[in-house]
C-alpha cells in the first residue's frame, strides 16, 4: 500500500513557518531536528492526524526558491484542510489571524473556505458533505 508521507512547502523562515502552523492553524509538531548544516528537518502535521500527510516546512535555499515561497501553486489553492467541524474551525482560524479570502460557502460537495497561510498560499478548508 503506498500513500503520500509528506508534502514540501518552502518557507521563508522555520521558526515563523512553525508559529503559524501550530498556533493559527492548531497543528501538531511532528518533528524539528536539526541536520546539522544549519537546516532542519520540521514537520507540521493537523491534530489527530500522527499517520496522514504531513507537511515538511523547507526553508528556503536561495534567491531562486525564496522568491517561490508563497507561489507554488501559481496562485490556485494547492492545499485542502478537511475538518469535522467547519464552523469550531473558520471561528478559531479567525480569531487567530488566518485571512480568509471569502465568506463560508456551502456547496453540494460540503462548507467551504478559502484561506491563505502567512506566505500567501492559498488553501481550502473544508468540511464534506
Amino acid at each position: 500500500m503506498q500513500h503520500i508521507a509528506l508534502v514540501t512547502l518552502v518557507v521563508r523562515d522555520y521558526d515563523e513557518a512553525v508559529a503559524f502552523y501550530t498556533g493559527a492553524l492548531g497543528f501538531d509538531l511532528a518533528e524539528d531536528s536539526d541536520r546539522g548544516d544549519g537546516s532542519r528537518w520540521v514537520v507540521v502535521r493537523p491534530p489527530g492526524s500522527a499517520d496522514g500527510t504531513g507537511l515538511l516546512l523547507a526553508r528556503a535555499k536561495d534567491d531562486e526558491q525564496l522568491a517561490r515561497v508563497g507561489g507554488q501553486t501559481g496562485g490556485r489553492v494547492g492545499f485542502f484542510l478537511h475538518t469535522d467541524d467547519f464552523a469550531r474551525d473558520h471561528a478559531r482560524m479567525t480569531a487567530a489571524g488566518v485571512r480568509f479570502l471569502e465568506e463560508p460557502r456551502h456547496e453540494p460537495y460540503g462548507s467551504v473556505a478559502v484561506f491563505e497561510d502567512l506566505y500567501g498560499n492559498r488553501w481550502d478548508l473544508l468540511q464534506p458533505a
